[in-house]
């Protein structure tokens, strides 16, 4: 069976967004925009001394490697959809959810680079809309599935990477790198409020197979550097794992998880997206005649 496309693309230029929507007035709108500029500054290499070089060369393996997958990661993303599940919440001083809404989506990412420069455009089409408590304030959150954009090979000068030693996952080893912001240069997430923009410092690790590439856990933050703008903190966790394909057998590299907590002195929010059921478009090419016969 062929898969229909979904009907409605939202058009959006941004990768990374989230929002304080209050009942009857939008107070507060935090956007992380994700057009991919070129830096501004020079390439921040991973540290090389004498001491280190043994361990430098593998890390940096994993990282050209990472660099690779996420590539691909982006090239194949437009060939699936897949069902996305929302929970919004509210954290009470407890550490514990005292609110939630659930809504469900037919997920679409796609990228382009026509224009020179990749472009990211998420595209949901509603399959199960939450009920909505208009006294209540949450979090709007999107594309947080496509943070990759950090190791993406047009912000390789933005950011610096370290080596942060091995983990092991369900038995197999895993390369951790953590990362942190070059002052000065290009970052795929920039908090939009009140017109203005601030982009935003991201640091966090990665985990990545040393074998082919892939990611199989992100983890980015932001302090409380931006505190005067009202933000506390900011944390994402996404995690990411091979799906199956049949007829022909393909295995895609896709998203399955992204948890946001973000935090204001007077507020916690968590949003919990989940990305199941992916389906692989076939496309079917139809050549008609001048008198529209096929």
């Amino acid at each position: 069976m062929r898969n229909r496309r979904p009907r409605q693309l939202l058009a959006v230029q941004s990768v990374l967004t989230f929002v304080l929507q209050f009942s009857a007035v939008l107070l507060l709108a935090l956007l992380l925009s994700a057009s991919v500029a070129q830096a501004q500054v020079q390439p921040a290499p991973l540290s090389q001394s004498a001491d280190s070089a043994a361990v430098v060369s593998p890390t940096m393996d994993a990282l050209l490697l990472a660099r690779k997958s996420v590539e691909k990661f982006f090239e194949q993303s437009a060939n699936v959809v897949c069902t996305e599940t929302v929970s919004q919440l509210t954290i009470g001083k407890n550490g514990k959810s005292d609110y939630r809404e659930e809504s469900r989506f037919l997920y679409q990412l796609q990228a382009s680079t026509s224009t020179g420069s990749l472009k990211l455009a998420e595209s949901r089409e509603t399959r199960k809309a939450a009920f909505r408590d208009a006294t209540r304030t949450l979090l709007i959150t999107n594309g947080f599935a496509s943070m990759l954009l950090i190791v993406h090979p047009e912000y390789e000068t933005s950011y610096i990477f370290e080596r942060a030693g091995e983990e092991s996952i369900d038995g197999k080893p895993f390369v951790k790198i953590s990362f942190k912001p070059v002052p000065g240069g290009s970052s795929p997430a920039a908090l939009q409020l009140r017109g203005q923009n601030y982009p935003l410092p991201l640091s966090g690790t990665l985990w990545i197979d040393p074998q082919n590439g892939a990611i199989t856990k992100l983890i980015a933050a932001v302090d409380s550097s931006l505190s005067d703008l009202g933000l506390q903190g900011m944390r994402s966790e996404i995690h990411y794992a091979t799906v199956q394909f049949h007829d022909p057998e393909e295995s895609y590299w896709m998203p399955v998880s992204a948890t946001i907590d973000v935090e204001t002195p007077r507020q916690h929010w968590r949003n919990v997206h989940r990305f199941t059921a992916y389906k692989r478009f076939t496309a079917t090419i139809r050549i008609e005649d001048a008198g529209g016969k096929p």
